[in-house]
């Protein structure tokens, strides 16, 4: 009996003891629940209503509702109907050098060709073909300078005329090392067309009547990857923020610093975007603009600001003019803040962009795949956003020499008889035989008479990013009369110099049927000259409908003898990315 009472007293108290335990447990549990709650209300106030703050105290500050805006809904509606930061991870002792600013490609124009369609005279340029390939820039010495010119000289043959003809490089060098090179922090704005035009099939027109607007390659898909790409290469002390447009501009996400943001969940608001109504670039540009308010005299030492806009650059509202927005670029670029357009699709309209991108600082690229241009930033990022010289002045000084003619500069005024006007330089890779991507400036030369031989006193004067002013002075004397090359660097870029004239002149000729576009063996190949009324114009100012390729039987001759003539040269030049400009002769030439 005693065991048995004391086995009944053990439960009951350990019922009680049951008891006691819940009872604690919630009382524990919902001191906890009102803490936490209170603790909500807390951030709740103290944080705006648009940002989402999440478990890692990450911010999602996405601005821009998309379809579950009312206004968006409606309109869509209505449409239907040296101090730098971040040292690269792949970096080498070799030396960097330089390439101007304006078209670093020329992919629309090779796009275009590939898909049948007819290119225009601005698809291709000469900085922009320059930057396809690297150049032996005639360095023989080390300099302590941040921009280091060298020159070198040539007499070539035309291969159509077989005149002699006087050229002279530029070679684009610097004194940094790649291992040194650093980048600022940046201040990035994307600005995002997403005008109904971005709808389109990236290998199709817009403005064609079957149009394929369901295209699973859509210009809009590869422009929100591409977003998505450029995001990827940002540092934690980078500040980014994003516009959209169409018919006007919306806030995508402010301009905050990267180590504050939730960068999965931006991107993959970012995914979401859809493509409806017009083009308002003057619109999103200037909203860009505006979010550099409280940053432009702030850190300037530490920090660049660059706007890229991605873009078919097809405007038909707001100030559609390219002079007006070449005011808008102009402007921002006086005010430290550079731009960058990246165009995408075969229709992408180059002859306003070509224009407007050849202010200080400012560049473009054409986009034709998400894993080429993921390829492309990884490498030229970097570069691509950190101009170091600019207002480069090149003086040329001879009794017996001039300048007619200058290709690769970003001046689209460029100037003749004594002064070469570049705007910017950017810092350019070299390859493992110390050439350099984009690295020359070609210039075409003539004798003042018959009997000119002498010097050629060069005298280039620049400033650095801080505003700083440099000359260097050089004496270059011409003194042979029949065809030689200095070096590899000058005959490639004569080259693909020849090889844009007669692709200029070709589309010139097939648009607008002028004879003064014909090259024959008494002109030999000579420089376009374009003029407002030699573009056949359909549709509006900057909207682009497809022309089937074409080739008349006087470009296909032309043409023949002018692959004949790469070929040649390349067993000298020894480069086989020229077999690219041999594939496309070849096309046009079996058209």
């Amino acid at each position: 009996m005693k065991e048995k009472r004391t086995f009944k007293m053990t439960l009951k108290e350990a019922i009680i003891l049951i008891i006691m335990a819940i009872a604690l447990i919630s009382l524990t549990t919902a001191t906890i629940m009102i803490a936490t709650k209170n603790k909500k209300i807390i951030k709740e106030e103290s944080q705006p209503s648009n940002e989402i703050k999440t478990e890692n105290s990450k911010i999602d500050d996405w601005e821009f509702k998309g379809a579950n805006s009312s206004e968006y809904q409606s309109r869509i509606f209505s449409a239907i109907n040296k101090s730098m930061v971040g040292i690269q991870e792949s970096a080498t002792d070799s030396a960097i050098g330089f390439s101007t600013g304006g078209a670093k490609d020329v992919e629309n124009f090779r796009e275009n060709i590939k898909n049948g369609y007819f290119p225009i005279s601005t698809d291709i340029t000469y900085n922009g073909i320059f930057y396809d390939y690297s150049f032996d820039t005639g360095n023989k010495q080390n300099s302590d300078d941040l921009f280091s010119p060298t020159y070198s000289t040539a007499i070539s043959k035309d291969p159509i005329s077989g005149n002699n003809e006087y050229y002279m490089t530029v070679g684009l060098n610097s004194n940094i090392k790649e291992s040194d090179f650093k980048r600022k922090k940046l201040n990035l704005v994307v600005v995002l067309d997403i005008s109904g035009s971005m709808n389109s099939g990236f290998n199709t027109y817009y403005y064609d009547a079957n149009s394929d607007e369901e295209s699973a390659k859509s210009k809009m898909k590869i422009a929100r990857e591409s977003v998505n790409i450029l995001i990827d290469q940002l540092n934690d002390e980078d500040r980014f923020g994003m516009i959209l447009f169409d018919d006007v501009a919306y806030l995508g996400k402010p301009l905050s610093l990267m180590k504050d943001t939730d960068i999965d969940a931006i991107k993959n608001h970012i995914l979401e975007i859809e493509a409806y109504g017009g083009t308002n670039f003057e619109s999103g540009y200037t909203k860009a603009t505006e979010l550099y308010s409280e940053y432009l005299n702030v850190d300037s030492n530490e920090y660049e600001n660059r706007i890229i806009v991605i873009t078919d650059a097809m405007p038909n509202i707001g100030d559609t003019t390219e002079y007006g927005l070449l005011s808008y670029v102009n402007k921002n670029s006086e005010n430290g803040i550079y731009t960058t357009f990246i165009g995408v699709g075969v229709d992408f309209n180059t002859q306003l962009i070509e224009r407007i991108s050849n202010t200080k600082g400012a560049n473009y690229y054409s986009v034709h795949s998400s894993d080429d241009f993921k390829k492309r930033m990884g490498e030229q990022f970097e570069y691509m956003v950190t101009p170091l010289v600019f207002d480069l002045e090149l003086k040329m000084k001879s009794e017996d020499f001039e300048i007619i003619s200058v290709y690769g500069s970003d001046t689209v005024n460029k100037e003749t008889g004594d002064i070469v006007k570049i705007n910017t330089l950017f810092p350019s890779k070299t390859n493992t035989s110390g050439e350099v991507k984009g690295g020359i400036v070609l210039l075409k030369i003539k004798k003042k008479n018959e009997n000119a031989s002498g010097d050629i006193e060069l005298d280039v004067l620049y400033k650095d990013r801080e505003g700083k002013e440099y000359n260097n002075t050089q004496t270059v004397k011409i003194s042979k009369n029949e065809e030689y090359y200095e070096n590899t660097g000058i005959r490639k870029a004569i080259v693909l110099t020849r090889y844009v004239n007669a692709i200029k002149n070709w589309i010139l000729y097939e648009r607008s049927g002028t004879e003064r576009f014909v090259i024959s063996e008494q002109t030999g190949i000579f420089d376009c000259n374009l003029k407002e009324e030699d573009i056949y114009i359909i549709l509006g100012e900057h909207e682009r409908t497809s022309v089937e390729l074409n080739v008349s039987y006087r470009y296909k001759n032309i043409f023949d003898k002018i692959k004949e003539y790469i070929i040649e040269e390349n067993k000298s030049i020894s480069d086989s990315i020229l077999n690219q400009e041999v594939d496309i002769l070849e096309k046009l030439i079996n058209k």
